[in-house]
């Protein structure tokens, strides 16, 4: 169903009963300091904290990158939720009785949080039911497995409220619709249940298997694990997927690991229930398991928010299976980990054992050695690229290499960059030093051209600034020996730069719109001239929201109180433009000889997208053979002189102006 539109009380009253503590503490690991509390900002990358929460005040704010706004705010940001979608989800943790302004609506959002309700007591009743039954005896071989196979005490046994499932086609059925009165649809939204396949009736979905629930963030229980006992198959079985159950963004145990995992600043993910169970048992309390899946970013992100330095070790299995499981695993948060969102580690128990059973012969201490130790991802997939491979055989010698290139070229640290290459060479060298300068210069050669390839086809990539740098010299100095001009050849800006020249471009002229009225008919004419549109998206969605509302006669204020409204139910990017609606007195002053400004800063929006063009016809001169097609080699050659004197003309119109403009800070304040 669509969400209406929300009645004010109800917005007014969540605001009221909401706490920006307990809500955001949920995602940002924080601490007291003095009334307000404080830590890392989850909108951008820092290492000291500059996000502050004010509980007095009910509002956050970031002084690293102007983040800001209440509770409902904040949701909408990290969850990149809808302004409704926030309310209604608030509305249901702290029980608002949600009014619409469409009357009609009105009952049907309290059926839906009187049926979650609902679910949450099948599922405790449930939950009480197998540990009941894990006591009785029918649950006496269950009972036997957890105290000596896998050595559990009554004390863990009773902290992870582990149960047992009877034999038996419908027990818990008779129990929860007949003696609980339970209704039989919720029993079977519930995952507890399922129709017979023949016939009529339910037959539950759990038998004879050992249970483990699995409980939220808030500890109530949302689904089941159940282990079989016997020789049937699946030997591990899960709750289906359910409204409070989603296999992919839940973590085992989470709500028990997370301060311990806020205490230790790190986080261990494992791969089953009992390895999770046994290493709490240990006194190692930040361990979390993955339900059986490739963790996911949802996951990931989870557990960031209670580590400040964002470690998390892996710890699957060694045998084969459980390294395929960390490599899935890898290839979900690998874009976050090259760009130092997560520090990932990987441990692989000796002896191809699992936590579990490292247990059951070594000390918890030794474990802690061995995490003490985990190799950085990194460093692991290299080795892996090693395994069952010959260095002797020139074929496996360069699929070696090849998979290394593929892995460095995500790099973005100069000197992290420097480090793995001379690592991957000592590899590749097998010990001889003499070899390892010259293997070291081929592997860096190697990453340059295969970035130069990877940039052909997709021109956002970014790499180290060092693999930039190379990037530029090689296409200059092609373009020299080609025959180009070598006076005032076009100064190819840096990939980085360029983004942020566009960013700050664009922001200048949407900030001057908004907030010079008589200066919008030379925004408007500029962009015409010069036929340009906004590239980034965030503007390119504010300025189609301009586009759509009459701003004849409107003044600021009118303009951007409309754009609010409109903006906070339908964009996700709410947090970058935003900026851009505010003016100081010191900007007001900064913006002088507006008619210039405004040319420099669409002369900067045209000079990236001749650069564009200047690199796509330099690709296609590259590729066109002089000799067998030399008039479409001397057409392209021409464009780029043409495009190159453009580029030079614009930096002239630029620099009139913008090359100060853009150094101040204030500008910084509205682009991210």
């Amino acid at each position: 169903m669509d969400i209406p539109r929300l009645h004010p009380d109800t917005i007014e009253e969540v605001k009221q009963r909401v706490d920006i503590v307990d809500v955001i503490s949920e995602h940002v690991v924080l601490r007291k300091r003095g009334k307000d509390y404080v830590g890392l900002c989850p909108f951008h990358e820092e290492k000291s904290p500059s996000f502050t929460v004010s509980p007095g005040k009910q509002m956050y704010y970031c002084f690293g990158c102007n983040a800001g706004g209440n509770a409902i705010g904040f949701l909408k940001e990290v969850g990149k939720q809808s302004y409704s979608d926030v309310v209604l989800d608030l509305a249901k943790r702290y029980q608002v009785p949600i009014k619409t302004l469409q009357a009609e609506h009105r009952q049907e959002f309290q059926r839906q949080i009187s049926i979650r309700e609902q679910l949450y007591e099948i599922l405790a009743i449930a939950s009480s039911f197998y540990q009941h039954a894990l006591t009785q005896p029918q649950g006496k071989l269950a009972l036997e497995y957890l105290q000596s196979e896998r050595q559990l005490s009554q004390e863990t046994i009773q902290q992870f409220q582990l149960g047992y499932a009877p034999a038996g086609w419908d027990t818990l059925y008779r129990y929860l619709v007949e003696v609980k009165q339970q209704p039989v649809q919720l029993v079977e939204q519930a995952g507890l249940i399922a129709p017979r396949k023949s016939g009529s009736g339910y037959y539950d979905r759990f038998r004879e298997r050992l249970i483990i629930p699995i409980h939220d963030i808030q500890g109530r229980t949302i689904g089941f694990g159940g282990r079989t006992l016997t020789d049937e198959q699946p030997k591990y079985l899960n709750s289906p997927e359910t409204e409070l159950f989603d296999k992919g963004r839940t973590l085992f145990a989470l709500d028990k690991a997370r301060n311990a995992i806020s205490k230790e600043d790190q986080a261990v993910v494992v791969e089953g229930y009992f390895d999770a169970i046994a290493l709490h048992a240990a006194g190692i309390a930040n361990v979390v398991a993955s339900l059986g899946t490739a963790l996911s970013i949802d996951q990931v992100r989870q557990l960031l928010r209670h580590t400040e330095s964002k470690q998390i070790v892996l710890n699957f299995d060694a045998d084969k299976a459980g390294t395929n499981a960390a490599a899935r695993a890898i290839g979900e948060i690998a874009d976050l980990a090259y760009r130092g969102e997560v520090q990932l580690r990987i441990l692989n128990i000796p002896e191809g054992k699992d936590a579990d059973e490292f247990l059951k012969t070594y000390s918890s201490e030794q474990y802690r050695e061995l995490l003490a130790n985990a190799s950085l991802w990194l460093d692991w997939k290299i080795q892996q690229t090693l395994l069952e491979r010959n260095l002797t055989q020139a074929d496996q010698f360069q699929q070696v290499a090849t998979a290394m290139v593929k892995l460095l070229c995500n790099i973005s640290n100069d000197n992290q960059l420097t480090h793995y290459i001379n690592r991957c060479a000592e590899l590749l060298s097998q010990g001889d030093s003499r070899r390892q300068p010259l293997l070291a210069d081929n592997l860096l050669s190697q990453i340059v051209r295969y970035c130069d390839e990877l940039l052909s086809h997709d021109e956002s990539c970014r790499f180290a600034p060092f693999i930039e740098s190379r990037l530029q010299q090689n296409k200059r100095r092609f373009v020299r020996r080609a025959g180009t001009p070598k006076s005032n050849p076009a100064q190819a800006l840096p990939l980085s730069s360029e983004r942020n020249l566009l960013e700050k471009a664009e922001a200048l002229l949407l900030l001057i719109y908004l907030h010079y009225p008589e200066h919008r008919q030379a925004v408007l004419d500029a962009l015409e001239e010069r036929d340009l549109e906004f590239s980034l998206s965030h503007h390119r969605f504010l300025w189609r929201q301009i586009s759509e509302i009459p701003t004849a006669g409107s003044t600021p204020a009118q303009l951007i109180s409309t754009l609010q409204d409109r903006c906070l139910e339908l964009s996700e990017d709410m947090a970058v433009i935003s900026p851009l609606f505010h003016l100081d007195e010191r900007t007001k002053q900064e913006i002088l000889r507006t008619p210039l400004v405004i040319r420099a800063a669409a002369a900067s929006i045209e000079r990236v997208m001749c650069e564009k063009r200047y690199r796509l016809f330099l690709d296609l001169w590259r590729n066109t053979d002089s000799k067998t097609n030399p008039d479409l080699f001397e057409s392209y050659l021409q464009q780029l002189y043409a495009e190159q004197a453009r580029i030079q003309e614009l930096d002239r119109q630029r620099h009139t102006t913008f090359s100060d403009l853009v150094q101040l800070p204030w500008i910084g304040n509205f682009v991210s």
